[in-house]
């Protein structure tokens, strides 16, 4: 009975059975509240226009603005919600700090923020909109980072694997793609939602954004990011779907594809084809002693290379004896070493040392860092950073979702209707 009524809904927002823009009453009211603090419809109005102006979008219908004044809603609750508990924590975000995001916000965009400002002014939105969501952002980074920072580490052998994985996509086809999921739990529920998701590919023809749809109805866990499911190889893609994709050109819809247990739509943003390794680039720990030491003793201080910690970007934690100096190259092209050094370090995997080099009067030794075979690799650094980042993301999702379980949180206005003036 439940699965019926849910097609039954799909199927009128997909009509058009909602209450229509020009239905919706005139003059301000409390759209919802948060813990006591009111939310506006003027709020409500002010986040979708300056959704719809962050984000490119013009000419929308009806139905897609509708969409957009639920995640506006949504968007305004979860910043309530953070500030609250920024306020809990006396953490207060400084103008100067918003000041300096809205100007790297316009020097991303070639303009400034006078005529950032004013080019939101013309939209109908008040600058202070785009202030109000840096402020959230801002002090919910910093929360987040305080309470689950320290907690956040990062191993070798996690960053190793997402190296692996970003070299095998490299050499691979990619494909940018979101999906809709229409579930069908029984077998004779199959041609109605079939034809949901054909009713959905008209609403898209007619500038509903993808993403909306996907965020209020699709049964995938991709839901929440308006069905993105990134970069993937072929080889992550089941063969139904690889074929679909293979087929599409980019910026198409497929039509609905019946799956194991729903009903799918694929949406192909971007295609990147495999890439073509180019020239190697290697970052390297290297340790010289002068000629003069002689061979024996020389060999013997650079033989203490992988000992300093150099490749952790560390000083160094023992000393390799007078006259032998030892540094931390930045990641260079095979180019810039001398052509003494290139076969060696061709053939050093990292965490390597290579045998003593004699050369120009000097002893040298050389311990790989990190190595990229020429596909443009991110440095560990990076990669480590995004690991990080993408761990108290997590975190940071789930911090909120207990703050809203313990919130009182009402909605007053809008659920199903839209407001006047969007």
């Amino acid at each position: 009975m439940m699965k019926r009524l849910a097609i039954l809904w799909v199927t009128l927002i997909l009509t058009g059975l909602t209450a229509p823009l020009a239905n919706a009453q005139v003059g301000e009211r409390v759209a919802a509240v948060v813990n006591d603090d009111p939310i506006s419809t003027f709020d409500v109005r002010q986040r979708i226009q300056l959704i719809i102006v962050t984000e490119g979008m013009r000419n929308l219908p009806q139905e897609a603005l509708a969409q957009l004044q639920g995640r506006a809603l949504r968007e305004l609750i979860e910043e309530r919600l953070k500030l609250q508990e920024a306020e809990r924590f006396e953490l207060t975000i400084p103008d100067e700090a918003i000041d300096a995001e809205l100007e790297q916000l316009a020097g991303q965009a070639g303009t400034t923020v006078q005529q950032l400002t004013e080019d939101l002014a013309t939209a109908g939105v008040n600058i202070g909109t785009l202030r109000d969501r840096i402020q959230a952002e801002q002090a919910w980074q910093q929360l987040v980072r305080g309470r689950y920072g320290p907690r956040v580490s990062i191993t070798d052998d996690a960053v190793e694997t997402m190296l692996d994985d970003l070299e095998l996509s490299a050499r691979s086809d990619q494909y940018l793609i979101s999906e809709i999921c229409l579930p069908v739990t029984r077998q004779e529920d199959q041609p109605e939602m079939y034809q949901a998701g054909m009713q959905m590919i008209e609403q898209l023809r007619r500038g509903v954004p993808f993403g909306a749809l996907a965020q209020q109805y699709s049964a995938c866990s991709s839901a929440a990011r308006g069905g993105d499911l990134g970069w993937l190889r072929a080889d992550e893609l089941d063969q139904t779907t690889l074929d679909i994709v293979q087929q599409l050109s980019e910026g198409n819809v497929s039509r609905p594809i019946p799956l194991r247990g729903v009903i799918k739509i694929v949406a192909l943003r971007q295609t990147r084809e495999a890439a073509t390794a180019g020239e190697p680039s290697y970052q390297v720990a290297y340790a010289g002693a002068p000629a003069s030491l002689g061979e024996e003793v020389a060999k013997q201080r650079l033989a203490r290379l992988p000992e300093t910690n150099a490749c952790n970007g560390q000083s160094l934690s023992i000393d390799m004896g007078e006259d032998v100096g030892a540094t931390v190259l930045p990641r260079l092209p095979e180019r810039a070493f001398e052509p003494i050094f290139r076969t060696t370090l061709a053939a050093l995997d990292v965490g390597e040392t290579s045998d003593v080099i004699e050369s120009d009067g000097a002893f040298h030794r050389l311990m790989m860092c990190e190595k990229d075979e020429g596909y443009g690799l991110p440095t560990r650094r990076a990669v480590e950073s995004r690991l990080e980042s993408e761990e108290l993301e997590l975190l940071s999702r789930r911090y909120l979702r207990d703050i809203e379980r313990e919130s009182a949180i009402e909605i007053r206005y809008g659920g199903t209707g839209t407001i006047e003036g969007s």
